[in-house]
C-alpha cells in the first residue's frame, strides 16, 4: 500500500484493514465453535460429533458392536469415528478461515504478516 509517487504506506489504512480482518477472523471462529460435524466408522456403528473448534460433543455406539470379549474392536471403531469427525472439522476450519488467514499473509498476496503489531489473534 504505497502512496502513488513512491511515498510511504498509509499506516492508518493498513491498521483499519487489519482490524476488519481481525473482526472477520473472530466471527469465523465463533461460527466454527457453534458448527457441528460428524464422523462414523464401522458402517455407522459408531458416530462421533465434534465442533469446528475440535470439541467432542457426542459419541453414539450401536449396541451390536459392544462385545465384552472384544473391547479392542470397539476402541478401534471409536478412535476411527473421532478421527473421521476431526478430519471433517479440520476441513471445515480450513474452508472458513482459509480466505481470512490467506489475506493475513498465509496465502501469498494480501496483507503482510501483521503478527508484530500486537493485535489480538494475529500471530
Amino acid at each position: 500500500m504505497v502512496q502513488p509517487g513512491g511515498g510511504m504506506p498509509d499506516m492508518q489504512a493498513i491498521l483499519q484493514q487489519a482490524q476488519q480482518m481481525q473482526q472477520q477472523l473472530v466471527a469465523a471462529q465463533e461460527e466454527l465453535a457453534r458448527t457441528e460435524v460428524t464422523g462414523t466408522s464401522g458402517g455407522g456403528l459408531v458416530t462421533a460429533t465434534v465442533t469446528g473448534g475440535m470439541e467432542l460433543k457426542d459419541l453414539k455406539i450401536d449396541p451390536k458392536v459392544v462385545d465384552p470379549d472384544d473391547t479392542e474392536t470397539l476402541a478401534d471403531l471409536v478412535v476411527a469415528a473421532v478421527r473421521d469427525a476431526m478430519s471433517s472439522a479440520q476441513k471445515l476450519t480450513e474452508e472458513k478461515l482459509g480466505p481470512v488467514a490467506g489475506a493475513l499473509g498465509g496465502g501469498g498476496g494480501g496483507m503482510p504478516d501483521l503478527g508484530g503489531l500486537g493485535l489480538p489473534g494475529l500471530k
